[in-house]
């Protein structure tokens, strides 16, 4: 009975044969469902995202109470800020009736529309602030504005009001206080673990604390700063409400910075900007550079301004030394693009490589004015100590024989290197504006004076022309920029940077130029980092071109032609070009084509003369005449012998037909137009000098038809000479400014040289 009331599981023997179905693979796992997440951790989740420590909490409230048009900020800080973060003004206030919603998400009093983001004048503009320091902190809000008759005092978590205590009534409470707003932050990131954990030295988050009190503190003049550890009696930043903005660098900064502050400014209309700041001279100097940058009132972080502030500051101060620099910033509203990094630590602005020179080139003007004198600092000598001179003065040996022997001695020890030397096959050329040894060579060319006529002048007496202009004239214009707001335009905008490959775009944007190599095949040679490349400068342009035809799209310079030729005649001498290119085609119908291309390609441009001249800047006068083309790229001019086949291609090859086709095509072909040509070989053997122009090699008697051959080879070597100062000063440098490099670009590019690899040859030599 006890075996029939016991269950046995059957055990499988080994070899069982089991039924097909048995053995089917089990079910692939069921991907997971997609759900909305609750809204406390989107707040939490955005919180830590806005305020990453307990400085840029401080950076949000210091600007809202100076955007309340405070004239005192008292800041108090325990424990770097995580324990408490106190901020009291004596600013407007805040009505108790917006008490309610002070704390939720995009509630703000300085912005209501998006558009509105373009004239933005005040720090804030998100209503993030508040709300984002509500879900990671315990925060109480005291304030009273000046039609209050009593402060009133909420406390706040997850955006909205809680008691102060359990059971109490979370509704505002009327209580003392003076006008303004008190701010107390604690307990920051309590429910955030591991933000918190990662906070591990309490006395370098009040250094950073007092480094950004110490920025507003400098640049608010008429705002009274102060701050102070909880608990200490004295002030760590104390700053006047009268005091001028030396005053205030003299008492966060120092004597010795303030002591050496050279003052600078500067403004351009065209760009919208006004500059306008503080810099050491070359009598002072540290190890770190300090850049006080605030662009319209916002205090901000750029790696390009510090770069060329560096650059700049590289000629005057010695190695390894760094300058101080506070900068004010002001730009339209409308060219800042503030809505750009969680903590509003970056902005983007138009035309920002021309106004960072601008401000460099003024900064280097007013250092040049005062740097006729320089103070160095000497220590003297401890008494008892022997100098090389006194014991060679002892032994009785002259300078020059005692010196050996005195170091030998060990009477002055060496002072050791502070900075570890490094290795040869990593010292590499860094900087594309150092002087080369080019500059040093005189031209080649320049004839020598005659013995005979001393006073005769030479070519060397004659006045030259900058370098960059290549003997052209420019004028300044009172055109406003148009804002381009096309869809096509930023679909166009939009597919190149698709395409933008990263590595090549960063070794443009880093690299030196070093020379032209062919110009019949197009080929210049650069340097980025460690390695040598070959460029094929003529697919470079081309797409570079194109992109500088989308992004300064409606908004082109001009090149004007006078006299002004007829679009009908520059037409038909590129249509005889290309009949005699295709000769061999059907002999009638190529001929009719190439007849009436011209008539036809003319009226279609006359046409749409309005819309050329709008979005292109190619004005076409009603009877025909081509005014003005347009201008891409200063210092750079294009080949006017392809004018006529560019002219011509704009009939067949642009896509008339569609808005965004007709602007890619058109684009396209303008930028094949400026594109460098191929320089053909010249007919006789020359010699090219320094400066890559040719010289004849020996007398050469010339017929008349070698007078032609001459004619031709002084225009291939003067075009040359102009190509050669117009990539090395124009083009290479608008193509580490501005290229975004395509993958279409990586077969026009051929690494020649590793200096790393050329270093392991040569030790094996």
């Amino acid at each position: 009975m006890m075996e029939d009331d016991m269950h046995i599981d059957p055990i499988d023997q080994r070899g069982t044969k089991r039924a097909a179905e048995e053995d089917e693979p089990p079910e692939p796992p069921k991907p997971k469902k997609i759900k909305a997440l609750d809204p406390d951790v989107v707040n939490k989740i955005a919180a830590g995202e806005i305020i990453v420590a307990p400085m840029h909490a401080l950076k949000e409230l210091i600007e809202n109470a100076v955007d309340a048009g405070s004239t005192s900020i008292e800041v108090l800080i325990k424990e770097g800020g995580l324990k408490l973060l106190q901020i009291t003004d004596n600013g407007h206030g805040i009505d108790r009736d917006d008490l309610p919603i002070l704390c939720e998400r995009f509630t703000t009093s300085k912005l209501k529309e998006f558009e509105d983001l373009t004239s933005i004048g005040t720090y804030g503009f998100r209503g993030e602030a508040l709300a984002s320091i509500s879900h990671i902190a315990h925060l109480t809000v005291t304030t009273k504005t000046a039609g209050s008759s009593c402060a009133w005092r909420a406390h706040y978590g997850d955006g909205k009001l809680i008691p102060a205590k359990p059971g109490q009534n979370a509704a505002p409470k009327a209580t003392a206080g003076r006008g303004g707003t008190q701010i107390t932050v604690e307990d920051l990131f309590y429910n955030v673990p591991t933000r918190r954990r990662a906070f591990r030295s309490a006395s370098e988050e009040y250094a950073k604390i007092l480094d950004v009190v110490g920025r507003y503190a400098v640049h608010c003049s008429g705002v009274a700063f102060s701050c102070r550890k909880h608990g200490d009696s004295g002030v760590s930043i104390s700053t006047p409400v009268s005091a001028n903005t030396v005053d205030r660098i003299r008492q966060i900064h120092g004597s010795a910075v303030a002591n050496e502050l050279v003052e600078f400014k500067t403004e351009d209309t065209k760009f919208g900007f006004r500059a306008s700041g503080l810099a050491t001279n070359a009598n002072y100097h540290v190890k770190k550079t300090m850049i006080l940058l605030f662009i319209n009132h916002r205090a901000v972080e750029s790696t390009a301004v510090k770069r060329a502030v560096e650059q700049t500051y590289s000629a005057f101060l010695p190695k390894g030394g760094h300058p101080f620099v506070y900068l004010d910033l002001e730009i339209e509203p409308n060219r800042v693009d503030v809505n750009v990094h969680p903590t509003k630590r970056e902005v983007n602005f138009l035309n920002e490589d021309e106004i960072i020179e601008l401000v460099c080139t003024e900064i280097r003007s007013k250092l040049a004015e005062v740097d006729s004198s320089r103070t160095f600092l000497t220590q003297s000598l401890l008494p008892g100590v022997q100098t090389i001179e006194s014991i060679q003065r002892d032994q009785g040996a002259p300078a020059h024989e005692g010196t050996v022997e005195a170091i030998k001695a060990g009477a002055t020890p060496k002072t050791p290197a502070t900075t570890k030397k490094p290795y040869e096959n990593n010292l590499i050329r860094t900087d594309s504006k150092v002087r080369k040894i080019t500059a040093m060579l005189g031209p080649a060319t320049a004839s020598p004076r005659d013995p005979s006529n001393p006073e005769a002048p030479t070519e060397t007496d004659t006045p030259t022309t900058s370098i960059l202009d290549n003997g052209l004239q420019y004028e300044t214009t009172d055109r406003q920029p148009l804002k381009i707001a096309l869809t096509s335009v930023k679909t166009l905008r939009a597919s190149v940077r698709s395409e933008m490959h990263n590595t090549l775009t960063e070794m443009f944007a880093s690299h030196t130029y070093v020379g032209l190599v062919d110009e019949r095949r197009r080929l210049a040679a650069i340097q980025s980092g460690v390695k040598l490349y070959l460029i094929d400068y003529g697919l470079a342009c081309h797409e570079f071109f194109y992109q500088v035809g989308l992004t300064d799209f409606g908004n082109f310079g001009v090149i004007r032609l006078d006299p002004a030729p007829k679009l009908v005649d520059l037409l038909k001498i590129a249509a005889e070009s290309e009949r005699q290119e295709h000769a061999d085609s059907n002999g009638e119908q190529a001929d009719s084509i190439f007849a009436n291309a011209p008539e036809m390609i003319a009226r279609t441009l006359v046409d749409r003369r309005e819309m050329l001249n709008e979005y292109f800047s190619m004005q076409i006068s009603p009877d025909g005449n081509l005014l003005t083309i347009p201008l891409l790229l200063k210092g750079y001019l294009p080949a006017l012998a392809k004018l006529p086949r560019f002219l011509l291609r704009l009939g067949p090859y642009v896509d008339w037909g569609s808005e965004e086709g007709c602007f890619r095509t058109f684009l396209r072909e303008l930028a094949a137009f400026y594109t460098p040509e191929q320089l053909p070989v010249l007919s006789r053997t020359v010699a090219p000098d320094a400066l890559g122009e040719s010289a004849m090699q020996g007398p050469v008697v010339a017929d008349g038809s070698e007078v032609e051959d001459d004619d031709e080879d002084a225009f291939v070597r003067a075009r040359r000479a102009q190509m050669v100062r117009m990539l090395e000063h124009a083009v290479f440098p608008a193509l580490r400014a501005r290229l975004v490099a395509t993958s279409r670009l990586l077969r026009g590019v051929v690494e020649v040289a590793d200096l790393k690899g050329l270093y392991r040859v040569f030790e094996r030599c």
